[in-house]
């Protein structure tokens, strides 16, 4: 008898504690790392579709996780993409979120919702490393003292960047609001709208370029190459182009290391393959599309390094990883660097219409995957989502009750427990917007070029309305807005409502 009223109380002990242990194994909240990168396309990846370029290491997350064949960014265009992303919120509500200079003033309010500030509440470090191009403080940056308002202030615990794009001035790297290597006795100045005494510009001097412009980018000379926009001083705070993959990996990796017994979310906003396309010397040659398919090599390495860390110190199952780019591709953006020459047979826009910049699809659709060891189902969802869904997924995710108003809670389909992702959305392109609902697709009238003659990129200008119905009709080919005036007119109706925008009766 008393023997069984001691195992009796034995298994009360353990029935009463087991679940709560295994609750709170259930509830432990996972590091959260946001893979971006810059310029790259539906097609420049693998796992879907290219066969010309080789991304193993990407192609290895899609295998492991939920590869989505409808994921979207907000824009065809960097700064109002990564303003959706960090807000959850349209990007076109904010008339300040087009590409900026690098001098131009933070877009985001202090006082906004963010993605680090909501995970930062939940218990979780946060941490930038990379591209930033939101802006930096309040209009007249001192580049020689505290740069603020900037990452800091929106909910990054730590922050490692570059101010705008590897193209533009300024040419130095930033760690939590001041310029790294600064001498004060060499003090910057940048200026987008004139030129400094005694400044060396590839305009004037294309004899001193590593690397010749095409367009766009004869202003200050850096490193044998020429940017947008005019800068002086600094001169020992200056990046090697050359090195930048491997300075953000360096700083990606330092940041996991340092808090790997805590959550943390880690925003890894890479530079590539965006001009200038300047690989590593251990890159170059890789691949035989020359140097543009080298970077996405150079870049495809830095997302292995990142696994194989996080499988080292024992994170790769307790770390959810997004994996997805700004916007579509683009060949020739500004260097003669052979991207079209060399691009062969590869289609970076995949089966799609249309590139960066562009309305159409390739402008917007993009590479999109969900990985997480061991808790998402591996697989393939033609769900349609979109990175402004990501904050309030990530909220659902981690217990937090704050939401943006634009995006989606959709973590069930990022976990693949489901496979209906949202109905419809707004997306846009240099401040022109169309509408997306399931796989119909309007794009308003638009006066400008058809075709870019920069980049030589449809940009989805016309001056008659256009619908068309992807499923049938990915490439967009057949224009249906005169043999379905119903279904023009119901997304017109739809789009309106949710833009508040009329649209003129062409």
């Amino acid at each position: 008898m008393k023997y069984a009223l001691v195992l009796f109380f034995i298994t009360l002990f353990f029935s009463c504690n087991a679940p709560h242990t295994q609750k709170a194994e259930k509830n432990e909240k996972p590091n959260i790392i946001i893979i971006y990168a810059d310029d790259l396309g539906y097609g420049d990846v693998g796992a879907y579709g290219s066969i010309d370029l080789k991304t193993p290491n990407i192609d290895s997350l899609a295998a492991g996780g939920l590869r989505f064949t409808r994921g979207y960014a907000s824009s065809a265009t960097c700064t109002p993409s990564r303003y959706a992303l960090i807000t959850g919120t349209y990007p076109w509500r904010n008339k300040r979120a087009h590409i900026l200079p690098g001098s131009a003033p933070l877009i985001i309010d202090t006082s906004q919702l963010t993605l680090p500030k909501m995970l930062k509440k939940q218990g979780y470090h946060t941490g930038i490393v990379g591209k930033w191009h939101l802006g930096l403080g309040n209009g007249k940056v001192d580049w020689n003292g505290h740069i603020s308002p900037g990452p800091n202030e929106i909910g990054f615990d730590y922050a490692f960047i570059m101010a705008a794009t590897q193209d533009r001035v300024p040419t130095v790297y930033i760690e939590n609001g001041d310029v790294v290597n600064l001498d004060p006795n060499d003090p910057i100045k940048v200026s987008y709208q004139h030129k400094f005494p005694g400044e060396i510009t590839g305009k004037e001097h294309p004899e001193l370029l590593k690397l010749m412009y095409s367009h766009g980018h004869d202003g200050t000379i850096v490193n044998g190459i020429s940017r947008i926009g005019h800068m002086i001083g600094g001169e020992k705070a200056w990046w090697i182009d050359e090195e930048m993959s491997d300075r953000f990996l360096a700083k990606a990796q330092e940041f996991i290391l340092q808090h790997k017994n805590e959550p943390f979310f880690l925003y890894y906003a890479l530079q590539q393959p965006h001009v200038p396309r300047t690989p590593n010397e251990r890159f170059v040659g890789k691949t035989k599309l020359g140097a543009r398919g080298d970077a996405i090599a150079e870049e495809d390495w830095n997302v292995g390094q990142i696994l194989q860390l996080l499988k080292n110190e024992g994170l790769l199952e307790k770390t959810l990883i997004i994996f997805s780019s700004d916007n579509g591709p683009v060949l020739d953006d500004g260097y003669q660097d052979e991207a079209v020459e060399k691009n062969g047979n590869h289609k970076p826009w995949g089966p799609f219409r249309g590139g960066k910049y562009s309305l159409y699809e390739a402008g917007t659709r993009l590479p999109f995957i969900v990985f997480w060891k061991g808790h998402v189902q591996p697989g393939v969802s033609d769900a349609m989502v979109s990175q402004i869904d990501i904050l309030n997924s990530l909220a659902s995710l981690t217990g937090s009750t704050l939401r943006s108003s634009d995006g989606k809670d959709l973590m069930d389909v990022f976990m693949g427990k489901k496979d209906k992702g949202r109905d419809a959305m707004v997306f846009e392109a240099t401040g022109r917007t169309g509408y997306r609902k399931g796989y119909w697709v309007m794009i308003p009238p638009y006066d400008g070029p058809a075709v870019s003659k920069w980049v030589n990129i449809e940009l989805g200008n016309s001056k008659e309305y256009q619908l068309y119905n992807l499923k049938n009709d990915p490439g967009q080919r057949i224009n249906l807005a005169k043999a379905n005036p119903k279904k023009l007119k119901e997304m017109i109706f739809e789009y309106e409502k949710v833009t508040g925008r009329k649209l003129s009766k062409k």
